[in-house]
């Protein structure tokens, strides 16, 4: 019989510490297939701060360092500045990344630090109770806002792929979703890209996804990639912001 899909090697053997139906397994599993295509597992560093991110440390076969709540940008600048030959990503959440590490994010970003950031959007604080984040969609509920969020108070959503694409330095900035095979398929492509760039010296790159979280949605993980397909995908449009010029 023969063997059409093996468990890439940058990732560990065990089981998923993520919700049943959580989008966070696959791309850790992109990640770790686009760093064993790219043969760069040795140097390979993530860079995981608070959040379900923080479950990568568990299941990427990989170097990787644990940051404070928001701080991965800073730790991820410092790491690459001190060692130009590896290959260093951030993975963050939105509420990391659009709130408490806000300030980072932009900073980095703005420096054009030669690092990768893979930004996972599920519009709501994940592991730490379901809050409202910068990204929850108006009238989306959270333990925060009971009764939706509401913009008169809150503010509206923060779509971070657009602000970061009017800073000059960065290099790639792509938002793909995680809801299809096909899109699925589309959003590797964009990360894998990410990555070369990096590898080739060219700047900061950032690649934003789309995607779920059916425990703190209160639904069931079919019916929460049809709320992101309803909902989130309407509010955060696809597509790639910001190509370097030999890409277009």
């Amino acid at each position: 019989m023969e063997k059409v899909y093996s468990r890439p090697k940058s990732m560990t053997e065990r089981p998923t510490s993520y919700c049943p139906g959580c989008l966070h397994g696959v791309v850790t599993k992109l990640i770790a297939e686009i760093v064993d295509e790219l043969e760069i597992s040795d140097d390979t560093v993530g860079v995981l701060p608070v959040g379900c991110s923080t479950l990568g440390l568990f299941h990427f076969n990989l170097e990787a360092i644990s940051a404070a709540h928001g701080r991965a940008p800073a730790i991820a600048t410092g790491f690459k500045r001190c060692a130009p030959d590896k290959v260093v990503f951030t993975y963050q959440g939105d509420g990391d990344l659009a709130s408490i590490g806000m300030a980072e994010i932009m900073h980095c970003a703005n420096r054009g630090e030669n690092v990768t950031t893979i930004f996972v959007n599920n519009s709501i604080y994940g592991m730490t109770g379901g809050q409202m984040a910068p990204t929850t969609l108006v009238g989306q509920k959270a333990t925060t806002c009971l009764t939706g969020r509401n913009p008169e108070d809150a503010g509206f959503p923060m779509k971070m792929c657009e602000i970061i694409s009017q800073l000059d330095a960065p290099v790639y900035v792509a938002r793909f979703s995680l809801d299809s095979p096909a899109n699925i398929l589309k959003a590797k492509k964009g990360m894998k890209k990410a990555f070369e760039l990096q590898m080739e010296g060219k700047g900061y790159t950032f690649i934003e996804l789309l995607s779920n979280c059916p425990t703190n949605w209160g639904m069931t993980a079919e019916d929460s990639i049809q709320w992101m397909r309803d909902n989130t995908m309407k509010e955060f449009p696809l597509g790639e912001f910001k190509v370097p010029e030999e890409c277009e």
